[in-house]
């Protein structure tokens, strides 16, 4: 049986460690060429050796601020390059509650003690961030009359829980903002996807005694249950397919109701 994403070029922010880390090895998996794309250093480049030690050759290294416009650019020239296309972009790349409360699991503050700093840097990350990579590679899809964004997001009742300021309005922004991006590209043939994993994710954003605390009360999701939904929505399958909200832990459910 072929691969489901051969000759497929993929994008993927935030691709160093956790969802980003198990999208892109999924997607290497099925055949296609990815480049991990997060701000530059060790743990970037550890990533990528770690898969090319599994074997996979098709990936590379993509060094990615998604806060700056410049280094945007110089992604995309990259890509132009040495690529000459990009099929598909996964906006994942992200920063959680902990930037401005370790303990935001187990003892949420209120709004008014977050830093104007923290609340800043994290929109500036989680909102700008999607967008400026969306500005910045949606124009080679457009060129091309085809092409693929999926946007990472995360459960509605994290957008409205106690203490969850400012991660919670980040991620209703960036659906908000994925629905008027799908009807801004659907006449050039681009289409736009959301995914979340659906439900509290073994990933970096979760800090190591939090997570021995949680652990305790509920089964975390592993990272890895974003694999079978974001190949769907990368590959051929997905055509047609725009402005929709997908849930990882849901997605054989989802799939079949659509064929149905």
């Amino acid at each position: 049986m072929g691969k489901a994403l051969k000759d497929v070029h993929i994008v993927v922010t935030g691709a160093s460690s956790g969802l980003g880390y198990a999208m892109a090895e999924a997607l290497l998996d099925e055949g296609a060429t990815v480049a991990l794309a997060s701000r530059p250093g060790s743990k970037l480049t550890q990533a990528v050796n770690e898969l090319k030690d599994k074997g996979y050759m098709a990936v590379f290294e993509l060094p990615l601020d998604v806060r700056s416009e410049e280094s945007v650019e110089e992604a995309v020239k990259w890509i132009k390059t040495e690529w000459g296309r990009i099929d598909v972009l996964i906006n994942n790349a992200g920063i959680g509650m902990r930037t401005v409360n370790p303990k935001f699991l187990t003892e949420p503050q209120p709004f008014f003690n977050v830093t104007p700093e923290g609340f800043r840097d994290l929109m500036d990350t989680n909102v700008t961030g999607y967008f400026l990579t969306s500005r910045g590679f949606a124009p080679l899809m457009a060129e091309r009359g085809r092409g693929k964004i999926i946007n990472i997001s995360m459960n509605y009742e994290t957008m409205k829980r106690k203490g969850f300021v400012p991660y919670g309005p980040s991620r209703a922004a960036t659906e908000s903002m994925s629905y008027i991006m799908a009807e801004d590209l659907r006449d050039f043939g681009v289409s736009v996807n959301m995914l979340l994993p659906g439900g509290a994710t073994l990933t970096g954003m979760i800090p190591n005694e939090v997570r021995k605390e949680l652990e305790g009360n509920f089964e975390l999701l592993k990272p890895e249950i974003m694999a079978k939904a974001i190949v769907f929505l990368a590959s051929e399958q997905s055509e047609g397919i725009t402005g929709e909200r997908i849930v990882a832990a849901e997605f054989e459910k989802w799939l079949k109701q659509r064929s149905n």
